[in-house]
C-alpha cells in the first residue's frame, strides 16, 4: 500500500493547472497543499485525508448515487441539498400529508421517516492500480481496448467486494492514462429528518436557477442508521444511529471576503480537455437538440402537474431534474459562445501541434480529431433524440425493460429454460419499476404523442423507424390526429401500462405475448433502427475518440512538465479550494458575495410558484427574530459564493474555513461560468453556497427542531 501511494504521489506530482482550477484528490493533495497553506488553511494534510485515522475525508458520503452529503453529528446526522432529497420527500409525501409542501422535522428519533431507496457510500480506501490496468490492457485499442478493460475491471471488483459486503469501484483518470480502486461501504437505512418547505428549499424555481444573486434554503437532513455492531444494515426498527469516524463542526461565526473555503465531494463528470471540435458540435448541435426535447417534455409535463396534486406528486422529482439540465445546456452554449472557448482551444491546439511536430511525435493528433468528429456529426443528433425523445414516455422506458429479454427469445427460438428465464424476468422487474414510478396515464399519452411527432419530424423521412410507415402514418400525411389515433391503439393494446398485468406476464410469460404487445412493436422499431443504421456509427467514434483521448492527455503533459494537471471529474471524492469571493459578471455590475433575508422579501410574490414564501417566515422576519444566526450588522445572511472549483454531483457539498468548520452546503454554480464543465474561467467562475447561519435559523426558528441544533457541534 505504501509503495502504491508513494507510486501515486509521484505520478501526481509530475502531471503536475494553478490552485483556482481543479477538482483534487484528496489522497494527493502533493504540492497543492503549500497553496492552501498560503490561502489561509490552518489544517494538516492528514487532518484532510489519512487512511490510518479520521479525518475530514471520513465526514464525506456519497448520498443517493449523484449527490454528496456530510455528516455533522456523532449520531448519523447528515446534511445535503433540498434537490437531492427531493425524490424521497417527494415519495414520503400524500395528498393528504404533503411533506414536499409543507416540510417536515423528527423532533426525536421515533419521528424519523425511511426513506426508501436512498444510500450512503463512504470512501475506506484508494490504491494506485495503474501498472496491473496497464498490463492487462497491453497495446489494445478500440473494442478489444474496452473489453479488455471490462475484464479486468470486473475481475479486481468482484475480488475486492469482500463477497459483497463492500463496493468496489475501478476509476480511470486522465482520460485513461492512471486507474485507482476504490472500496466504499454502503449504508442502505436512510430516514428523513428535517425538510424546509418547498416555497424555500427551491425559492426562485426554475427562474433563479443556475442564477446569482440566490437567496435559496437549498438543504435537507436525514440520519444513517446502521446494526448494532455500526456495520451497514437493512432496515430494521432495531437498528440504531450510525457513528461516523468524524463528524464536521459548525461555525456560526460567518463568512467575510477573502476567507478560506474549502469543498469535499463527489463531482459528477467534466470534460475539460475536450478538443475543440467537440466543443463547436456541443454548441452547435448536441446542446440545442436536448434543450429542444427538454423543452417540449417539460411544457407536457407542467400542464398535467398544476391541474392536479396527485400527478404533480409523482412527477415533481423527475419535472426538477429534467429541468435542471433544460437550463444548463442553454447556459453552457450560451457561455461557451461568450467566453469564445473554440477559439481560445483552437489556438492552443495550434500550438500543440507545432510542439509534435518539433518533437517528431508519431501522430498528428488534431488532424485526426477533426476527421473523427467530421464523420460523426451527422449521427450526433440521432444520440440526443433517442435519449431525449424516443425514451421520455414512461410507457417506452416500461417496454424497454423487457427488450433483453425478447432477444433472448429471438436467439433461442422463442423458447427458454427456467433458470435463464428467471434471470431475465427478474432484471426485466427491476427495469420496469422506476419507469412505472412515474408512469402517468393522462400525461405519457400526450408525451408519446407528441414526442412520436417532434422525432418524425426532426429528421430525413429515410432515416426514421419504420413503424412510422407501417403502423402510424401508413401512407398518409403527417398530423396531430394521425398521432393521437395511434397512441391510443397503443395505450389499449399493450399490458405494460397497468403493473398487475405486467406481473401476470412475469409469472407466465411467452414470446408470443412480447411480440404483439403495441408497446414492444413500436420500441422495437426504433430500437432496431437506431441498431442497424446509428449504432456502428456512434460505437466506432467513441472507441476512436477514448484512444485519440488517451494519446492527447499522455501528450499534454510532457509537452507542459511543469503543469499540475487535474483530473476531471468522474464522480470520485476530490477537494477544491479557493476564497469567499464577489465578482463583476458585467461592465459596470458588481455583486457582492453574500445575499440576506431583506433581499428574499424582496422578491417575495405572495402566490408565486417560484417566490412565495411561508406566513411563519414573514412574521420572523418583520419581528428580526433571527436568534444567535444573524451577522454583526443584524442581518440574516441566506448565501455567499466562492470562487471554489465544482460541478454537478458535489451538490450537498460541505463548504468549509479554515479550520474544517462548516459554513454552509454547496448547491449550485453561476450562469457567467456555466462553460465550466468544458472549460473553466477563473474570472467568472462561482460556487453558490446555502449559509449555514441560515439553514441553522429554519431549523431552529422555522421548524421549532433545537433538538438538531443542540445535536450538532455549533460553535458560535
Amino acid at each position: 500500500m505504501k509503495r502504491s501511494l508513494l507510486l501515486c504521489i509521484a505520478v501526481f506530482m509530475m502531471f503536475g493547472a494553478r490552485a483556482d482550477e481543479g477538482m483534487w484528490i484528496p489522497m494527493l493533495i502533493g504540492k497543492n497543499y503549500d497553496e492552501m497553506l498560503r490561502l489561509g488553511l490552518r489544517l494538516s494534510k492528514e487532518d484532510l485525508y489519512d487512511i490510518n485515522h479520521s479525518s475530514i475525508k471520513d465526514a464525506i458520503l456519497q448520498f443517493g448515487g449523484g449527490c454528496t452529503a456530510e455528516m455533522i453529528s456523532d449520531k448519523g446526522l447528515l446534511l445535503t441539498n433540498h434537490h437531492c432529497g427531493y425524490d424521497a420527500i417527494a415519495n414520503l409525501s400524500t395528498v393528504e400529508r404533503n411533506l414536499l409542501d409543507n416540510g417536515f422535522w423528527a423532533h426525536n428519533l421515533q419521528e424519523e421517516l425511511p426513506a426508501q431507496g436512498v444510500t450512503a457510500l463512504f470512501l475506506q480506501s484508494m490504491e494506485d492500480i495503474t501498472p496491473r490496468v496497464k498490463a492487462a490492457v497491453g497495446n489494445a485499442t478500440g473494442e478489444e481496448y474496452t473489453k479488455k478493460f471490462d475484464a479486468i475491471k470486473k475481475e479486481i471488483e468482484d475480488k475486492e467486494s469482500a463477497g459483497g459486503k463492500l463496493v468496489a469501484n475501478v476509476k480511470d483518470y486522465f482520460n485513461g492514462n492512471q486507474f485507482f480502486l476504490l472500496i466504499y461501504k454502503r449504508y442502505t437505512d436512510v430516514r428523513l429528518v428535517g425538510t424546509p418547505p418547498k416555497s424555500l428549499g427551491k425559492f426562485g424555481g426554475d427562474i433563479d436557477n443556475w442564477m446569482w444573486p440566490r437567496h435559496t434554503s437549498d438543504f435537507s437532513m436525514f440520519r444513517i442508521y446502521a446494526g448494532a455492531d455500526n456495520e451497514p444494515k437493512s432496515y430494521s426498527p432495531s437498528n440504531v444511529p450510525y457513528h461516523p469516524k468524524k463528524f464536521l463542526p459548525v461555525s456560526a461565526k460567518g463568512e467575510n471576503e477573502g476567507d478560506f473555503s474549502m469543498i469535499f465531494g463527489y463531482p459528477g463528470r467534466t470534460n475539460r480537455y475536450e478538443v475543440s471540435y467537440g466543443v463547436d458540435l456541443a454548441i452547435n448541435v448536441v446542446n440545442p437538440a436536448i434543450v429542444a426535447c427538454r423543452d417540449l417534455r417539460l411544457g407536457i409535463m407542467r400542464r398535467h402537474m398544476d391541474k392536479d396534486t396527485a400527478t404533480y406528486l409523482k412527477l415533481t422529482s423527475s419535472y426538477s431534474s429534467i429541468a435542471n439540465y433544460w437550463k444548463y445546456y442553454i447556459g453552457q452554449t450560451e457561455q461557451l459562445k461568450r467566453l469564445m472557448v473554440v477559439n481560445k482551444k483552437s489556438k492552443a491546439e495550434e500550438t500543440f501541434t507545432k510542439w509534435e511536430k518539433e518533437h517528431n511525435m508519431p501522430a498528428d493528433l488534431m488532424t485526426k480529431f477533426a476527421g473523427m468528429y467530421a464523420d460523426y456529426t451527422p449521427y450526433a443528433k440521432h444520440v440526443v433524440y433517442n435519449t431525449e425523445c424516443f425514451r421520455a414516455p414512461a410507457i417506452t422506458r416500461m417496454a424497454l425493460s423487457l427488450k433483453p429479454l425478447y432477444d433472448a427469445y429471438d436467439r433461442h427460438k422463442g423458447k427458454l429454460d427456467d433458470d435463464t428465464l428467471k434471470k431475465y424476468i427478474n432484471a426485466a422487474k427491476m427495469a420496469y419499476k422506476p419507469a412505472y414510478k412515474v408512469f402517468e396515464p393522462r400525461t405519457d399519452k400526450d408525451m408519446f404523442t407528441e414526442m412520436t411527432e417532434f422525432y418524425y419530424k426532426a429528421f430525413p423521412k429515410a432515416e426514421l423507424p419504420d413503424v412510422y410507415t407501417k403502423d402510424i402514418l401508413k401512407g398518409k400525411a403527417s398530423s396531430r390526429a394521425a398521432y393521437t389515433s395511434y397512441t391510443n391503439n397503443v395505450f389499449a393494446h399493450t399490458f405494460l401500462t397497468d403493473s398487475n398485468k405486467f406481473n401476470a406476464f412475469c409469472k407466465a410469460p411467452s414470446f408470443a405475448k412480447l411480440k404483439s404487445d403495441a408497446a414492444m412493436q413500436y420500441a422495437l422499431s426504433f430500437v432496431t433502427n437506431y441498431a442497424t443504421r446509428f449504432q456502428p456509427k456512434i460505437d466506432a467514434f467513441n472507441y476512436k475518440k477514448a484512444e485519440l483521448s488517451r494519446q492527447y492527455v499522455h501528450e499534454l503533459m510532457e509537452q507542459k512538465p511543469e503543469k499540475l494537471f487535474s483530473p476531471d471529474a468522474n464522480s470520485t471524492m476530490r477537494v477544491s479550494y479557493g476564497s469567499v469571493l464577489s465578482y463583476d459578471p458585467a461592465d459596470g455590475i458588481h455583486y457582492n458575495y453574500f445575499t440576506t433575508l431583506d433581499g428574499l422579501m424582496a422578491k417575495y410574490k405572495p402566490g408565486s410558484d417560484e417566490f412565495d414564501v411561508p406566513a411563519k417566515l414573514i412574521e420572523l422576519y418583520k419581528a428580526r427574530d433571527y436568534g444567535n444566526y444573524a451577522d454583526v450588522d443584524g442581518t440574516l445572511h441566506t448565501c455567499f459564493i466562492t470562487n471554489n472549483d465544482i460541478t454537478g454531483g458535489n451538490s450537498g457539498s460541505p463548504v468549509m474555513n479554515a479550520n474544517g468548520e462548516l459554513t454552509g452546503t454547496a448547491f449550485d454554480g453561476n450562469w457567467e461560468a456555466m462553460s465550466g464543465d468544458i472549460a473553466f474561467d477563473k474570472k467568472y467562475k462561482r460556487t453558490i453556497v446555502c449559509d449555514i447561519r441560515y439553514i441553522l435559523f429554519l431549523i431552529d426558528k422555522l421548524g421549532h427542531a433545537d433538538n438538531l441544533v443542540k445535536e450538532m457541534d455549533v460553535r458560535y
